[in-house]
């Protein structure tokens, strides 16, 4: 277990959080028809705003709207099919909730109209190389980045943590040229982003802690992921109890933002992680 760790977050508009001293949630809203688990099921403004908002209501942070799949061979969309989808939802979010607001893309254009229309936070699934001039507007607008490992569309290095380091450590050269300052980023291993087998994604579960060394927030999405279903045998709408488990486990190693589909569930998992935290840290003193 690691020791629990204070980050100041600083995202667009001004505002701020902190990580680390307590687990942050990340409530998944995927406006789209295609989404893995739950595609269709906001594809309406007034679906996505309310199960957002229900998502707060559970005790989420932060509403990450995302417009288009993600899931291996979705198809890809247009950047005005994405900002068509995404925008008017995170319009309508501003002005419902003082939760942080990100919007899921890897384009610099939405990711512009987005925090135009009031998002804080950018989450790049591609790392901010596949376009990095979202970097550069991050830098001119002070918001928040996740910066996303992935092994798609090049040739991984054979061991887990040597190829987090190798692609982490370009993306945040990438990041620190365009001006974008520490206090912006969190990082994320990408759970599930062209891992390739179950027993991959939990290698990098169990030597997790070892990402520490970046010294930046570190945020998770093992939500109902293909590898958690074969652990548990459960189709993708059956697998939040083994999510939670994934959670508990990953705060307990370092995480500190889960990027989920079940809020409630999670939430209490990673209470009962706080909680063993703070006893440690306690019984240390």
């Amino acid at each position: 277990m690691t020791e629990l760790r204070s980050h100041i977050w600083h995202v667009a508009h001004g505002r701020s959080i902190e990580v680390g001293k307590q687990s942050v949630i990340m409530a998944i809203v995927n406006v789209t028809p295609d989404s893995f688990s739950d595609g269709g099921h906001y594809e309406a403004v007034d679906a996505a705003v309310a199960h957002a908002l229900s998502c707060v209501e559970d005790g989420a942070a932060i509403i990450d709207v995302g417009g288009e799949s993600t899931k291996p061979g979705a198809d890809a969309v247009s950047a005005s099919e994405e900002q068509g989808r995404v925008l008017p939802v995170i319009e309508a979010l501003r002005s419902r909730t003082e939760a942080l607001i990100s919007v899921d893309t890897y384009r610099a254009d939405t990711a512009r109209l987005a925090i135009g229309a009031g998002a804080h936070i950018v989450n790049d699934v591609f790392g901010l190389q596949r376009e990095p001039d979202i970097a550069a507007l991050a830098a001119q607008t002070g918001a928040g980045l996740c910066i996303m490992h992935t092994g798609r569309d090049r040739q991984k290095l054979p061991d887990v943590i040597d190829d987090q380091l190798l692609f982490l450590n370009r993306s945040l050269d990438i990041a620190v040229a365009a001006g974008v300052g520490r206090q912006h980023i969190v990082l994320d291993p990408g759970f599930g982003f062209a891992k390739e087998s179950a027993e991959e994604n939990l290698e990098l579960m169990a030597r997790f802690n070892a990402l520490l060394r970046f010294e930046l927030p570190l945020l998770v999405g093992t939500s109902r992921k293909r590898f958690v279903g074969t652990i548990t045998g459960r189709d993708a709408g059956d697998r939040d109890a083994g999510t939670a488990a994934t959670s508990a486990i990953l705060r307990l190693q370092g995480a500190a933002l889960f990027r989920v589909h079940n809020v409630a569930i999670n939430r209490d998992a990673l209470a009962v992680a706080d909680a063993i935290l703070r006893t440690r840290a306690r019984l240390k003193a």
